[in-house]
């Protein structure tokens, strides 16, 4: 009976296929070799099929805010994208570039070509312009909606394209499902979510998978499309930084840790050259490319590369003696070119207080920086550092799987691997900086984790296969050896009769030697093999156990997709025992601005809500959340800190019409502006000297009840946001702030309330005009008049007003 080995025969099974590395569809038989080839076909085509359902599940998981709202856009900067890209597509690129915005930061207006990164905006405009050339009439807002989403699917693609460089291919699908359904990439792509990050992320992968693809062929057509790759990302996202400064920390590792190679040379050199020209061309980056201290790291490795790539040069071209020789020289001549370019670079960035470091480089530089210069970086939201449950809340189970990545991309150490440990390193320090960058780090657990996994699963499938047929196999040799007793002993019992009885009986364990089988010597590879074997049953619950770890995952990210990131932050929404209250107050209140006041009237707000009041309203604001000008904002900050009289003035001498106010004391809305109030303060403090944070809290607290101080009680924003608070339900109890207000009854003199949305949540007033400000003073003018004729008495004092 012919038995084959058992490795010449195997099925591999299911989680083999999706998460190894390797994929073993058909039998690998040695005695054809057309089965490898159409075993690697067929994986081919079905890794093919398996994307395309990695992308159907990346767009389709972010339609809950779609199906559960409606097609509109979410949060505060995605409405000013979207109202660029409306002017694009309606005036052209041409105009959009030379386009003078008096609609903001009036009365200084904005130069909205030069102050931009265009990457989003032209990119959704020639998707609009590709949709209705093929006569699909899509509107630009649906455009706008759907664009994260599908940058997503093109983002786990790229992810799949960049695991697979470094990994193999069963690592590169496990990361594009895990970036499918991370959290923390969802909350910044969902369906409405049209802000720079939804194009980013994509650009940012795609440039590291061509990056490493070029280190791995030594490509020049891969290092072109690499720079071509950093200019897209330099148009999309001012996050462009960290890869300028991560592919030079990288190339600057290699160099000292003696893996320096051409491929790396053409994989470096060319990124700096050409994408550094590309991205000079982008109007908002321009000479900052070669001017500020974030790109100056990349100019230091150039040298350095060009320094190495010269001595190995000479080395193979000279004999030992001479090679010393020049190599005294080039290291001479290397090190005094730096000592000049590093020169240079000190004498540009001396000037500068910050050292040629923009303001929000410095503070992931040190995390304190901001809080001690910048009040105006601190105060958002998305610039406070993280706290523990974040990570588990927008990664999750990735965080518990990205050791176990780094140590198998050591196993062994490449220089594809080595840069996504590098990767991982940086983008855990900067996300611990700055909540916002955890959607860099997101990207990078994906990878790691999918390589984890992967390598997982590999083993634990190999032990299974491993032993399943080395069961079976031992059912064929037990048959035959069955079967072989029956025949054989008769042969040995008559050649030892033939031969007589007088030889000594052989002992058992004698026998039992000559029925074994005889066992070669082990390969080197089937030791490795052995040594990776795992028990079968520990191989099992192994599996189970990572499968039940996937599914927890797969729950959590459909449910932050569903609830935690899907609504939209201008209609709220909350449930109680009564069902579903939706909350669409600002839109209300924009609706009223449109239809209620003059074209040309100056709106005035807390910065947040600047975008939404040009786009949706479509009238004139102070400031809005491009926060370029700390002056600007400064003097709306202080005219909220300061007495109701004071602050008419400063907002009648920028021709204010209508202050917005938010407030969510009613309903319990968190963000609203007497949380935020602080933030002005300390804003206005820093230009104005004579706001004082000090004066508006009541022994280091906090406090708007009765124990606030005079000038918190006096304030513009306490007044605009209380006004008939008392009249909602007699006690004037702040559900927020979770305390009864201390001034409930009071009157406005200088402003008049003329919209309050059905929720209280927005609450829009109007500057009184001049003649019906100032009545006491026409009486005292008349009395002055009067006391002309009377003959005057010494010793009065002349009324100053």
């Amino acid at each position: 009976m012919l038995t084959l080995p058992p490795t010449t025969f195997t099925y591999s099974h299911t989680f083999s296929l999706l998460f190894s590395s390797e994929f073993s569809i058909w039998p690998s038989m040695a005695a054809s070799d057309a089965h490898p080839s159409i075993r690697n076909a067929f994986g081919n085509v079905l890794a093919f099929f398996i994307l395309l359902l990695i992308g159907v599940l990346a767009f389709s998981i972010r339609l809950f805010s779609v199906i559960k709202y409606e097609s509109v856009i979410h949060e505060f900067d995605p409405y000013f994208n979207y109202r660029v890209t409306q002017y694009l597509t309606k005036n052209g690129i041409y105009d959009f570039w030379n386009w003078f915005d008096d609609r903001t930061w009036y009365p200084l207006g904005r130069v909205i070509g030069g102050t931009v990164y265009p990457g989003l905006t032209l990119t959704a405009g020639t998707l609009w312009w590709i949709l209705n050339s093929i006569n699909i009439p899509l509107s630009v807002e649906t455009v706008c909606v759907f664009t994260a989403p599908i940058f997503s699917a093109f983002a786990s693609w790229a992810t799949y394209l960049l695991t697979k460089e470094v990994k193999g291919t069963g690592a590169g699908l496990t990361a594009a499902v895990l970036l499918a359904m991370v959290p923390s990439y969802i909350s910044r792509s969902v369906a409405g979510s049209y802000d720079n990050e939804a194009v980013a992320i994509f650009a940012l992968i795609i440039t590291f998978y061509l990056y490493i693809k070029t280190l791995n062929t030594g490509s020049l057509f891969y290092a072109t499309l690499n720079s071509i790759a950093y200019f897209y990302m330099v148009c999309s996202w001012g996050g462009y930084t960290f890869i300028i400064n991560l592919i030079p920390m990288h190339a600057l590792l290699c160099i000292v840790t003696g893996r320096y190679s051409s491929r790396l040379y053409i994989a470096y050199a060319p990124l700096v050259v050409l994408g550094t020209l590309l991205a000079s061309l982008v109007p908002v980056v321009g000479f900052n490319a070669v001017m500020t201290s974030e790109h100056f790291a990349s100019f230091l490795v150039f040298i350095i590369i060009h320094v190495v790539a010269l001595v190995y040069y000479i080395k193979g071209i000279l004999s030992p003696k001479m090679f010393k020789v020049a190599v005294t020289l080039v290291v001479s001549v290397g090190l005094a070119v730096c000592c000049a370019m590093i020169a240079v670079l000190i004498a540009l960035v001396a000037s500068s207080p910050t050292k040629g470091w923009s303001g929000r480089s410095l503070s992931l530089l040190d995390p304190t920086y901001a809080s001690k210069y910048i009040p105006i970086i601190a105060s958002v939201s998305e610039h406070q550092p993280p706290t523990w449950p974040s990570y588990f809340m927008d990664i999750n189970v990735l965080a518990f799987l990205v050791p176990a990545g780094i140590i198998a991309c050591f196993l062994p150490l490449s220089d594809a691997s080595s840069f996504v440990v590098l990767y991982i390193v940086t983008s855990v320090y900067f996300s611990g900086v700055m909540v916002r960058l955890m959607l860099v780090l997101a990207p990078a657990a994906c990878i790691l984790s999918g390589i984890a996994l992967s390598q997982a699963f590999d083993v634990f499938t190999r032990s299974i296969k491993f032993q399943l047929p080395s069961v079976s196999s031992h059912s064929h040799t037990d048959a035959g050896d069955a079967s072989s007793k029956s025949v054989v002993p008769n042969e040995v019992v008559k050649t030892d009769k033939s031969v007589g009885t007088s030889k000594e009986p052989t002992s058992r364990k004698s026998k039992k030697r000559e029925k074994e089988p005889v066992e070669k010597p082990l390969s080197k590879s089937q030791i490795k093999k052995r040594l990776l074997v795992l028990p079968l049953e520990t191989s099992i619950i192994a599996i189970i156990l990572l499968v039940f770890l996937g599914a927890f995952y797969v729950v959590h990210s459909v449910w932050a997709a569903a609830e935690a990131y899907s609504a939209p932050s201008i209609v709220l929404t909350s449930q109680s025992n009564d069902g579903l209250h939706v909350f669409d107050d600002f839109r209300e209140a924009y609706a009223w601005l449109s239809h209620n006041t003059d074209v040309d009237d100056k709106v005035a707000s807390w910065w947040d809500y600047g975008y939404q009041t040009t786009a949706m309203a479509n009238r004139t604001v102070i400031v809005d959340n491009n926060t370029w000008n700390n002056t600007h904002i400064a003097t709306v900050g202080t005219a909220m800190s300061s007495p109701e009289k004071a602050a008419w003035e400063i907002f009648h001498s920028l021709d204010v019409k209508y202050v917005l106010v938010v407030f969510g004391g009613l309903v319990g809305y968190p963000s609203d502006d007497i949380n935020k109030f602080l933030w002005m303060v300390r804003i206005g403090g820093g230009v104005f000297p004579h706001i004082k944070e000090p004066d508006y809290l009541r022994d280091g607290q906090y406090r708007i009840d009765s124990q606030a101080t005079p000038t918190m009680l006096n304030s513009l924003m306490y007044k605009l946001s209380y006004y008939r608070f008392v009249e909602t339900d007699g006690k004037a109890f702040d559900r927020v702030r979770r305390t009864e207000i201390g001034k409930k009854y009071f009157k406005l003199t200088h402003f008049e309330e003329v919209f309050t949305t059905h929720h209280w949540m927005v609450r829009l007033y109007k500057l009184k005009p001049p003649k019906n400000r100032i009545r006491g003073k026409a009486k005292k003018l008349k009395s002055k008049a009067s006391s002309t004729t009377a003959p005057k008495r010494k010793g009065t004092r002349r009324n100053p007003f």
